[in-house]
């Protein structure tokens, strides 16, 4: 069974980074025709998606939030991670890391993990 299970702080200050760290069991991220993504949902509005990660470990980002983001990997620890600088209240929200086959369309995401950004 693969699970996926975000962590990190719950609270960041303004201007400071962000990292989150998904820890992955049941299946290795380098697992063929694989993409690990990270997406968040502030409070009132709909899921946004950030970025992903090929099982070859090219990454790729939303748009908005290029020049902040960057997602990288330890397949020592089969890990995978986020990290977001410079944030500020609208990073406020619940962050899911998920996996996705992109021969299959199966997909499964980690129950998420609330980041509040303030001082």
């Amino acid at each position: 069974q693969v699970q996926l299970q975000e962590s990190g702080p719950g609270l960041v200050k303004p201007s400071q980074t962000l990292s989150l760290t998904c820890t992955v069991s049941g299946t290795s991220i380098e697992t063929a025709n694989s993409a690990w993504s990270w997406i968040r949902q502030p409070p009132g509005k709909a899921l946004e998606w950030m970025g992903v990660m090929t099982r070859d470990g090219t990454a790729y980002y939303t748009s908005s939030l290029k020049g902040r983001i960057s997602i990288s990997r330890d397949t020592s620890k089969n890990q995978f991670s986020l990290h977001l600088n410079s944030v500020n209240s609208g990073d406020t929200g619940v962050y899911y890391c998920g996996v996705h086959s992109t021969e299959t369309g199966w997909s499964t995401w980690g129950q998420g993990t609330q980041v509040t950004v303030s001082s």
